[in-house]
């Protein structure tokens, strides 16, 4: 039986992207991985951010916001990628709490003005671009390489 591997996404208030991909990686990959999110200064999950997810008929209604306390020496974390630039200048070390780091920093949706029309659309251009780097990933050698990794720095 092999162990599940834990992947962390990463942001400053966990209220958007984190939790849309969270979400997306639960969707994609079932059982396979454990999908989790937290935040630097956790916010309640944007409205909108539940609505977009419900239009590619993900459900993050039920998730909650959660700082990386809930995490940082608790558990192992194979993979914690971050998904805004200022949680990752912002955030104190978290290895060899998370034993592989990657960055992918998306545009916060929450900081768009508009309409909320507008608002709306910049939250489903993120969670496109979010899934569609989630699947490549996914696919990817960095993926397989990241897993891997991981296994070796467990046998150390």
């Amino acid at each position: 039986m092999t162990e599940e591997k834990t992947i962390l996404f990463l942001c400053t208030g966990n209220s958007c992207r984190s939790q849309m991909a969270e979400g997306w990686l639960r969707h994609l990959a079932g059982d396979s991985l454990v999908a989790l999110s937290a935040g630097l200064e956790p916010r309640p999950i944007h409205p909108l951010a539940i609505q977009a997810m419900n239009e590619v008929g993900i459900d993050i209604s039920t998730q909650r916001p959660k700082s990386i306390k809930e995490y940082m020496g608790k558990s192992k974390v194979d993979c914690a990628i971050f998904v805004c630039a200022k949680a990752e200048r912002n955030c104190p070390s978290i290895y060899p709490f998370a034993l592989h780091v990657m960055s992918w920093p998306f545009e916060d949706p929450a900081a768009t003005w508009g309409t909320e029309e507008e608002v709306l659309e910049k939250f489903r251009e993120v969670r496109d671009a979010i899934g569609r780097r989630l699947r490549r990933w996914l696919e990817s050698d960095e993926f397989n390489a990241s897993q891997q990794e991981s296994r070796a720095s467990l046998l150390r």
